[in-house]
């Protein structure tokens, strides 16, 4: 039994591998950095137009300014029917919202400036579409379409080709820590899209876009890349076209055989870079014996590096700023909890009575201060320090009355004349003196009252004594009545004298 399911293991891998197409790299419809430009600035067997821009490590088909397009095209056209392309590329802008997005073709002829992502209209072949910008207001963008065109269509810009469409999907690729990745693969009328959408640095982290069946292309045409910019503008920025041919199991791959004259070309060039590569190192070695050793590329950061290692520190400053904010707030916990603790110890807590179900050695439990109790304390302060504010306006008002019963008294004084008079005058005026005294004593004591401090302190017991408002206020009155006698009295006094 274990060798039957064996074998049907072993027959079933062989008819899966046995279906598998063979794959074939294709250098000359490839291109990739570092080193991608020639000294007279053109790249092998591709060619660049419009606005683009080619570089050592990159070819970047717009730069991030409006109203630009670009395009690089393979010269030769492809001589195979299937293929698998995968195309890494950046999408850069600084504004929430990019445009217009790039394009990936393959067509029966090579493309020329157009209204088409930087591409002509009316293509024949292929076109996998990254849109950045949403023209027609359905808050579908960045999205990734592929559209098929016989040469007697045109693009829709209007509706973003939604009903042209063979099938797509919704996937942000601008401003992404890592390149994006798409793989276009067209085997047996089959067209099939995966996207790595740059999240991670693991290249083989694809997952499908759309897949399409009883798709027509040419059987033979050429690849490009174009992109274009509009009232907002992206950095467009390829940095590999890597082209693979099918060839379906059962026939035989074509070898491509390099021309002698190619090959002795080659070989030239090659020799003589090495030549010269050979002559810089010695004379390097001997202008400077001292760093003659050996560097090798492990020693050196590479842009991903860095990279990861600013997202590092970065995460590393994070984390400690949200550890710093969080013993901050365990200290103000520990603060809050100390606090509520002494004030539910200094307030009269109300014990919590033990229950049937508590055991005879079991500690009573107090009940701690509840927050309408610490809400009722304030409030108590907050009502002695107003009634305070208006003994203090009270007795402001009666030494102010003093005063002008003194003035008026002066008044008599200087009015009478007599030797009698003047005795009495002297002895009221004695005692509205120390009346004053004591009454400037009381205003500092009630001034230094309501100057204190706040103290959490719980309020003090309840007792029959007299309240200080009702005591001041009596005291005041008091004072009106002696004061009011003394003038009655002097008045008499200076009408019975007149009489005599």
């Amino acid at each position: 039994m274990f060798l039957q399911v064996l074998l049907c293991c072993i027959s079933a891998l062989l008819f899966v591998n046995a279906s598998l197409p063979k794959i074939k790299f294709e250098y000359k419809y490839s291109f990739k950095g570092p080193h991608l430009i020639q000294a007279d600035r053109s790249i092998p067997f591709w060619e660049y137009t419009g606005d683009a821009i080619a570089s050592d490590e990159n070819i970047r088909i717009t730069p991030s300014l409006r109203s630009k397009r670009g395009a690089v095209w393979c010269k030769n056209p492809a001589t195979f029917e299937h293929f698998s392309i995968e195309v890494v590329f950046k999408v850069t802008g600084r504004g929430r919202v990019g445009a217009d997005g790039l394009a990936i073709w393959f067509t029966e002829s090579k493309g020329i400036d157009g209204p088409v992502f930087g591409s002509n209209d009316y293509w024949k072949g292929l076109a996998v579409i990254f849109d950045s910008f949403d023209n027609d207001a359905q808050h579908n963008n960045p999205y990734i379409s592929a559209f098929v065109n016989d040469g007697t269509h045109t693009f829709e810009h209007q509706n973003d080709g939604s009903t042209q469409q063979l099938g797509g999907c919704l996937r942000d690729f601008r401003n992404k820590q890592f390149p994006i990745r798409a793989k276009v693969e067209y085997y047996e009328k089959v067209l099939t899209v995966f996207i790595n959408s740059g999240l991670t640095n693991n290249k083989d982290d694809f997952e499908l876009c759309l897949r399409v069946e009883n798709v027509q292309l040419p059987k033979s045409g050429f690849f490009g890349v174009s992109a274009a910019t509009g009232g907002l503008a992206d950095d467009h920025d390829v940095l590999a076209f890597l082209t693979h041919s099918l060839v379906p199991p059962g026939q035989q791959v074509v070898e491509s055989k390099v021309a002698e004259e190619e090959r002795k070309k080659y070989e030239k060039e090659f020799d003589d870079y090495q030549k010269q590569l050979e002559q810089a190192k010695k004379e390097f070695q001997e202008q400077h014996p001292d760093k003659a050793k050996e560097v090798g590329n492990d020693q050196f950061v590479g842009q991903g590096e860095r990279e990861l290692q600013m997202i590092f520190e970065g995460q590393n400053l994070i984390h400690q700023v949200v550890r710093d904010l969080s013993h901050k707030l365990d200290e103000l916990l520990g603060r809050q909890e100390l606090v509520l603790s002494r004030v539910s110890s200094l307030s009269s807590g109300v014990q919590v009575p033990q229950g049937s179900g508590t055991q005879g050695g079991q500690p009573v439990m107090v009940d701690t201060i509840k927050r309408h109790e610490v809400e009722r304390i304030f409030n108590n302060h907050a009502e002695l320090l107003k009634e305070a504010r208006d003994i203090r306006t009270l007795l402001n008002d009666v030494q102010y009355k003093a005063g002008v019963i003194q003035s008026g008294l002066g008044q008599v004084h200087q009015g009478g004349g007599g030797t009698g008079g003047g005795g009495l005058t002297a002895q009221m005026s004695m005692i509205l003196h120390e009346l004053q005294e004591n009454l400037r004593n009381v205003k500092a004591d009630v001034t230094n009252l309501v100057q204190q401090p706040q103290i959490g302190t719980a309020c003090p017991p309840q007792t029959s004594c007299v309240s200080p408002v009702l005591f001041f206020v009596a005291i005041g009155i008091q004072l009106v009545i002696i004061v009011g006698y003394l003038i009655y009295r002097q008045s008499k006094d200076a009408q019975a004298k007149k009489f005599y």
